[in-house]
């Protein structure tokens, strides 16, 4: 066994912290594999895992849509946009993907290991939409629905529609006008990786400091991580002074 594969004994335990046994374990396989493995060994002819994300993607979608479309029947469709972020943004998956130790499980090339690639937030995350994507494709909508709303149901739990999640940049906007501070503003510093499976990096500029930067596989992921930075370094600033 290569000693960048899993554990046969980690993958089992995946499957039953999944609770799904596939049927074709070269799917579950296959999302283990992040794109730095394959570019640092072109001549294994393995794929990387950032096709099964770009379906788990669509697919988790689909699930806390029409979750959110059922449990809010009231909630007009802006509202129940914002709740159908709040459970698929990175920031969630990658919380859920550390609990099932993905992270130990997953194929790396050196370099993004020794860069703490493990514990990336971006990894773990994509690591959750490639594992749902192999699910999907290995026993269908139903048994992937199913297997979506296990894993997000204590994120799930705290959605409300009387009191819609309030977004790290909408937060950062209102300290920023207590503050008497301009408006932040974003910029993308760095991009990296294929169109389909990109990965940002953002800063945040308030009243001309950077305060925060973040990445993600959106913009709109980075620009949050960014924000969550800059809220806690003005929240800082306010209580020194």
């Amino acid at each position: 066994m290569n000693r960048n594969e899993p554990s046969p004994k980690g993958v089992e335990r995946l499957e039953q912290a999944l609770d799904i046994t596939f049927q074709d374990k070269r799917l579950l396989a296959l999302a283990l594999v992040h794109g730095s493995y394959v570019n640092e060994h072109p001549n294994e002819g393995i794929e990387s895992n950032e096709r099964l994300e770009f379906l788990g993607d669509a697919v988790l979608d689909v699930i806390v849509g029409e979750a959110v479309y059922r449990w809010f029947p009231a909630a007009p469709e802006g509202q129940l946009t914002v709740l159908r972020a709040a459970v698929v943004r990175d920031e969630c998956l990658a919380r859920v993907s550390s609990k099932l130790g993905v992270g130990a499980l997953l194929m790396f090339g050196q370099g993004e290991e020794a860069t703490g690639g493990r514990a990336r937030p971006s990894n773990l995350a994509a690591a959750l939409e490639a594992l749902i994507g192999a699910a999907f494709l290995d026993q269908g909508y139903a048994v992937a629905r199913k297997m979506v709303l296990h894993l997000l149901a204590d994120e799930m739990s705290m959605l409300s529609a009387e009191r819609v999640p309030v977004d790290a940049k909408s937060q950062l906007q209102g300290l920023a006008q207590q503050q008497g501070r301009p408006g932040p503003v974003y910029r993308v510093v760095h991009e990296q990786g294929p169109e389909h499976a990109k990965e940002f990096e953002v800063e945040v500029v308030v009243d001309g400091e950077v305060l925060g930067t973040g990445r993600g596989r959106r913009k709109a992921e980075a620009e949050r991580e960014a924000a969550v930075q800059a809220i806690a370094a003005l929240n800082g600033a306010r209580s020194r002074e």
